[in-house]
C-alpha cells in the first residue's frame, strides 16, 4: 500500500486506514512507537511492558523445552 502525507496545520499527517488499525488493535489513544533505521520509518503500537515481559518469558520456556526439536525440524 502506498500512502502520501496530508497537510495538517504546520505539519504533515499520515492517514492510516481503519482496517489496518483494527488489524493491529490500535485505538485512538494507543501510543505509537516511531523509529527509523535511517532509510525506513517504522511505526508500531507500543505494547504494555508487562505483556512483553510475559511473552519473552514464555518464548524462553518454549525454547528451553522444545528448542532442540524445533531446530531439528528446521533442518
Amino acid at each position: 500500500m502506498v500512502k502520501t502525507l496530508t497537510k495538517h496545520g504546520n505539519s504533515y499527517a499520515l492517514i492510516i486506514d481503519k482496517p489496518i488499525l483494527e488489524l493491529l488493535h490500535i485505538e485512538p489513544d494507543t501510543p505509537i512507537d516511531i523509529r527509523t533505521d535511517g532509510d525506513v520509518l517504522i511505526l508500531a503500537p507500543q505494547r504494555d511492558p508487562e505483556r512483553q515481559k510475559k511473552f519473552e518469558e514464555a518464548l524462553k520456556e518454549t525454547n528451553r523445552q522444545f528448542g532442540r526439536t524445533l531446530k531439528n525440524l528446521a533442518e
